[in-house]
């Protein structure tokens, strides 16, 4: 996250009212068939694993379905995990409900190269995945020309269980997956924009469900590579009772190539018991991951060209952190004649110290500006939904409705440090925050070629707030927001459907900055506290083809407004409130498989993002920074939302069959982006191949060497532009002899702060089975 900017406080239709008639729902199971097709909807299916005696819906009359549309599953897996995408007790998976919502297996996942354990979600089209600190710390994620820092308006679950963190000390809805062991993935369930009733808070630009395998192969693996990496994993399942027990772990260390070295140390461990199947069957999971790591987070541009600094070297060298998290959860799933109905429940005790050093030495011209974020939570939850097959008016129809629950007790403090240690307290609380979500969906199947879904979904929070420093910013807040939701399926025409979607979202603020009204650093400065909720909203058309043999092709065309980009600041303690948004853009998806041994993908997005509105504050700013261009320039007002990228691409092939040689190409490209509202500063584009080269024998063994970064680029993984001071800057001199204006010490000298891609990397893995 980068540092806040310091600016001035400143405080239907006839078809949907027939189907809103009856109680609404739908997983989107219901797909429209073929005109000469039964117009039932669907049954439930079965996903593999054990068979049931439980009585089923009649099947329908269909016969020779093909494997359903947004359903990629790679032929030859890299991994030893079953065939089978769908975790025990997730429920009946049903046929997309847009262009854009899709679902990648585990197989395709894992046959692709990555640095970190998070970069296994770019397989979702069109998101890209960096990290700009140390790898103990959660990634920053881009999609739909949203900068979504670590987490914010992108929904991630593992096993049903959620990942991102509301209130968090380090930034509303920090989602960390270094925890997440990549060859356990199932399968990776993907939806984009607020068009679903059972998608809540954080997924109005989209929502990603990974799935765990059930049983594997025994697997013993060892990776080495370059700058001290080292991983050993291990995973195995056996019968056990009526179900089977899953074991896996891993212990991995990592430097990095930074000048001050990562010396990350990681340990992973997951138990898992399933019984049954994904629509009848229950899972237990345990997982325990503790880390620590140091960091070399982004350093201004004007110290690497100076020399003063190593293009991987680090202003604060102690910086970095460390952090635990264990969890306990359960899922079951049960089918009966009227329809299916599916439950789980989760606790997760985590905790997190993060040391950072943005703004180097802007703050504290003696000691620097680090500062320690403590995050210490019990987060627990429960969720339930029934699902019912009818009829209306003789016309096919499915009805689900859904409760969703959560709480999170959570310790936070923000305390100044110099090289970890202690220098001065700037906020303490403690945060009890709830909420509740009820939703109903209805799908009705008017024609063979012909369906809709209704649905609406209402979220009440609740949050306490006590401030252990300042009993003004203890508080209660109480927020609620109603959603309706609209999907509309037309076809299949020769193999080709069309999609139509809108509907109403909303992510949740930071509790802390809903009842904070004085200043942490300045309890003088009165601040207008943030609304609990935000709305969005959005809209969307696609179409799906694979008329062409072996393509798999869609084209969405989005719309999504933010009413305001409101966030809690964890790095300065306050809130920081923006203006409206809308971004509208095309993202276009290929899958193409000619051969049983070839696999290719390619994608491309596009958006155009701006903030809407005229912002007075920062007219302010930019006139008070008057006289010192190193620091006016990029504080102008403009319309242009930092970081959002215009352009994101990526392509691959993946060559080879279940034995023998086998290989992977893949690039990714993010393209430049403003980085301040005035685009003043811009980013430079980034364009990085990765490879994979292996060989597999079939008694299980297999030898594969991973090239990251194969052509050496020199890009950035992530870049920002804000004001800072280091000791070498002139400004600097003239702010400690209190001839500079305050305005302009407190702002600092603009510059590029970036975090550079790692070089030309080789990670060397064998892997036996058992």
């Amino acid at each position: 996250m980068r540092p806040k900017r310091r600016k001035p406080r400143r405080r239907g239709s006839a078809l949907t009212a027939l189907s809103a008639l009856v109680l609404l729902a739908d997983d989107g199971c219901a797909f429209a068939q073929g005109s000469n097709t039964s117009r039932e909807l669907p049954p439930i299916e079965v996903g593999g694993g054990e068979t049931t005696t439980r009585k089923k819906p009649v099947a329908s009359r269909r016969v020779g379905k093909p494997s359903p549309n947004g359903h990629r599953n790679l032929v030859n897996p890299a991994g030893t995990q079953a065939s089978d995408a769908r975790s025990v007790a997730s429920g009946a998976k049903g046929q997309p409900g847009m262009a854009s919502e899709t679902t990648v297996s585990g197989e395709e996942i894992n046959a692709r190269p990555f640095t970190r354990p998070g970069e296994a979600l770019e397989a979702v089209p069109g998101l890209i995945v960096t990290q700009h600190s140390g790898e103990g710390k959660a990634n920053q994620y881009f999609l739909r020309g949203y900068n979504l820092d670590h987490g914010t308006d992108l929904a991630i679950t593992v096993d049903g269980v959620p990942v991102n963190m509301r209130t968090h000390a380090h930034g509303q809805g920090y989602a960390d997956l270094n925890w997440l062991i990549p060859e356990t993935i199932a399968a990776v369930d993907v939806r984009k924009g607020p068009y679903f009733a059972d998608e809540g808070d954080f997924a109005s630009v989209g929502s990603v469900h990974v799935g765990l395998i059930d049983r594997t192969r025994g697997l013993a693996q060892v990776s080495v590579g370059s700058f001290g990496y080292r991983r050993l994993l291990g995973m195995d399942s056996a019968k056990l009772g009526d179900g089977a027990l899953l074991v896996a772990g891993e212990v991995g260390t990592y430097n990095g190539p930074w000048d001050n070295p990562d010396n990350v140390r990681k340990l992973n461990g997951l138990v898992r018991y399933t019984q049954g199947t994904s629509t009848d069957g229950v899972s237990v999971t345990g997982m325990a991951y503790v880390s620590k790591w140091n960091s070399t987070d982004q350093v201004p541009q004007r110290a690497i060209a100076s020399g003063f600094l190593d293009r991987f070297g680090s202003e604060d060298p102690s910086d970095g952190g460390n952090t635990n998290r264990f969890a306990l959860s359960g899922r079951i799933a049960q089918s009966d004649d009227l329809g299916s109905w599916k439950a789980n429940a989760y606790v997760v005790k985590s905790q997190l110290d993060l040391f950072n050093n943005f703004t180097y030495f802007l703050n504290d011209p003696v000691l620097g500006d680090q500062f320690h974020q403590h995050d210490d939570r019990l987060m627990a939850g429960a969720n339930a939904s029934r699902t019912l097959n009818g009829s209306f008016a003789g016309l096919p129809m499915q009805t689900t409705v859904g409760l969703q629950s959560r709480y999170d007790a959570i310790d936070l403090a923000l305390t100044n440090t110099f090289q970890r240690g202690f220098l001065a307290n700037i906020r303490s609380d403690k945060v009890g925050e709830g909420s509740v979500g009820v939703y109903a969906e209805n799908t009705v199947r008017w024609t063979d070629w012909l369906r809709t879904t209704v649905g609406w979904r209402g979220d009440y929070y609740s949050a306490d707030v006590t401030s252990r420093f300042n009993a003004s910013n203890t508080g209660r807040a109480d927020a609620a927001l109603s959603s309706p939701k609209f999907r509309m399926v037309l076809g299949p025409f020769n193999q080709t459907e069309f999609f139509v979607g809108a509907g109403y979202g909303m992510h949740s603020n930071d509790a802390r900055g809903a009842t904070t009204t004085e200043d942490p650093g300045d309890p003088a400065t009165r601040l207008t506290p943030s609304p609990l909720l935000v709305r969005t909203k959005g809209a969307e058309v696609g179409v799906r083809s694979t008329i062409v043999p072996g393509l798999d092709s869609s084209l969405s065309l989005f719309m999504l407004d933010q009413d305001s980009e409101i966030l809690f600041s964890g790095d300065a303690g306050d809130t920081s409130a923006t203006r409206a948004s809308r971004r509208y853009g095309f993202e276009w998806t290929n899958h193409y498989r000619p051969r049983s041994w070839i696999d290719i993908d390619a994608d491309l997005a596009m958006t155009h993002a701006r903030f809407r509105g005229y912002d007075s504050g920062q007219a302010e700013v930019y006139a008070s920074l008057a006289g010192y261009p190193e620091a006016q320039i990029g504080n102008a007002p403009g319309n242009y939302i930092p970081n959002a990228p215009a352009m994101v691409a990526s392509a691959g092939i993946t060559l080879g069959e279940k034995t023998g040689w086998f290989g992977t190409l893949r690039w990714r490209y993010l393209a430049s982006s403003p980085l301040t509202e005035d685009n003043a500063f811009r980013s430079s584009a980034t364009s990085i191949f990765n490879g994979r080269l292996g060989y597999r024998i079939d008694n299980g063994w297999r030898l594969q060497l991973d090239v990251l970064n194969l052509l050496d680029t020199k890009a950035n993984q992530i870049s920002y532009a804000y004001g800072s001071l280091l000791k070498t800057d002139t400004l600097y001199n003239l702010c400690t002899a209190g001839t500079a204006p305050a305005s302009v010490c407190q702002n600092g000298v603009m510059d590029y702060v970036l975090h550079p891609v790692e070089p030309l990397t080789f990670r060397l893995t064998i892997a036996g089975t058992f």
